[in-house]
């Protein structure tokens, strides 16, 4: 019929030759990545490129498949580089790639309803209860990731234990003030949520944490007894499964105790160090998880799929559901039909539009099974403690923290040097290796010091990059020294 416009293309033919163009450079990236810079900055000619006013007239497919593959897909943040060991980035991997390019031709809103990409996120979601032996009633959400994910639980834990029905009074009128606790050394997410859902991040106590960098139990549970005596309520814990600044893990079964004696609701970040239960070596420093009234975990990290893709499970399926279920007419269910499928994800969280997350995580753990995971967490660990005994032997380094999971914080010495001389030369030091594209490790402070912060969640990684840090760490040092 005249006039009629569509979206598909006039030629098929050549829409799958640029699609396969484009898929057969992107692998070939992949193999050969440890040939590459782990970053490059972003040219500057290419930036300029992108300076343009909304397309009007259309361009060709083929056309736009070669200027990613040239002109964008060189300058990633690095992090499927086999050195790259900046904050806690996974590498992904090519079975959750073609689960992600999958999912966006199955074009999937995960919001609700009966088909069959529900049914594969609820697979995942059971597969999680099994990791974590959660209660096959537990519910969940496959998410953004842990910040979202805690944002979920938190507002569950919130409206169980407010004191008064939350939901429909707001917390103005409740009758006393909100407060909930974690580490010193627990993510921003935990302070955002707490912003996020109205409490205030001053009613976030942060707790001390102990030499180790894990909360200190005894300091949460004097503060829990002193916040009650002054007229607060408090209503939850947030222990860390793998701190960001160490992957310190919190003493889980003591705040399990504490939170079943106080009355209170105990979630658990676990972004990436709850996936530690999967190696017998690590397992038993997760005791009491399980114990846990919610997790919040990413899958993009130790388990390498493709971002962005996270997960919240909560125990208490009728809790969560109350917290976030609000199906107005034009989304009435059925017991038959596309209508059907009781109850909807979007019946768990903020999000009515979800996209097909679940598919690359379905691949990847079907491709390569729990066991492999498990190896290649071992695997990281024991890179983390080889990297620990480099710098303890090299008399021009000095460790920061103790290794607990697969971060080691150490910081380069040299010679005699003022603390705040110190910490602008491992600050340089770590620029430098970003920037000549040796490595990309990133910084924190560790009681007061710079510390170059190398977290190893990628799978690419060799024991002989742990050599190859440690040499350019000292040759830089030297380098900075002499200027």
């Amino acid at each position: 019929m005249t006039g009629e416009v569509t979206l598909d293309p006039e030629e098929w033919d050549e829409a799958s030759m640029a699609f396969h163009q484009a898929v057969d450079r992107c692998i070939l990236e992949m193999r050969s990545v440890r040939n590459r810079p782990v970053w490059q900055k972003f040219p500057e000619n290419i930036k300029n490129l992108l300076q343009t006013d909304v397309p009007q007239e259309p361009r060709s497919l083929s056309e736009l498949c070669t200027f990613f593959c040239e002109s964008l897909l060189p300058y990633s943040n690095g992090n499927t580089h086999p050195r790259f060991f900046g904050w806690v980035h996974g590498s992904g991997n090519i079975a959750g790639v073609a689960g992600e390019m999958l999912a966006a031709f199955m074009n999937a809103n995960l919001g609700g309803r009966d088909h069959a990409a529900v049914y594969i996120e609820r697979q995942v979601l059971n597969w999680c209860k099994q990791i974590f032996s959660f209660p096959v009633v537990s519910s969940g959400l496959v998410t953004t990731g842990t910040s979202m994910s805690t944002l979920i639980a938190l507002t569950v834990a919130r409206n169980v234990f407010a004191g008064g029905d939350v939901q429909k009074i707001g917390l103005a009128n409740l009758p006393a003030r909100l407060v909930g606790y974690t580490s010193s050394e627990a993510h921003c997410s935990v302070a955002k949520a707490f912003d996020q859902l109205g409490l205030g991040q001053d009613a976030l106590r942060r707790i001390p944490a102990d030499n180790s960098f894990r909360l200190d139990t005894n300091a949460l549970l004097k503060n829990i007894q002193d916040d009650r005596a002054a007229g607060y309520q408090p209503i939850c814990v947030t222990a860390s499964a793998g701190t960001v600044n160490t992957g310190a893990i919190d003493d889980l079964e003591t705040i399990a105790q504490i939170c079943r004696e106080q009355n209170l609701w105990m979630h658990v970040d676990g972004a990436f160090g709850g996936l530690a239960i999967l190696s017998d070596t690590h397992k038993d420093s997760l005791k009491g998880i399980e114990q846990a009234d919610s997790i919040a975990f990413d899958f993009h990290k130790w388990l390498h799929v493709p971002y962005d893709a996270g997960c919240v499970l909560i125990k208490n399926e009728a809790a969560h559901r109350k917290a976030y279920s609000s199906r107005m007419e034009y989304l009435s269910g059925s017991e038959n039909g596309l209508a059907g499928g009781d109850p909807w994800f979007c019946e768990y969280g903020p999000e009515l539009s979800r996209g097909f997350r679940a598919l690359k995580v379905w691949f990847t753990l079907q491709t390569y099974g729990l066991n492999q995971f498990a190896k290649l967490i071992e695997q990281n660990c024991r890179q983390a403690k080889y990297l620990s005994s480099l710098v303890t032997a090299n008399s021009e380094l000095e460790m920061l923290a103790e290794v607990s999971l697969n971060i080691a914080c150490f910081r380069y010495i040299g010679s005699e040097l003022a603390p705040s001389v110190m910490n602008k030369l491992n600050a340089a030091i770590v620029t430098e290796l970003q920037t000549e594209g040796v490595a990309a490790p990133s910084t924190t402070t560790i009681r007061g010091c710079t510390a170059i912060r190398v977290a190893i969640t990628n799978h690419r990684t060799v024991m002989e990059d742990m050599d190859t840090i440690v040499a350019e760490v000292c040759r830089l040092g030297r380098k900075q020294l002499c200027q």
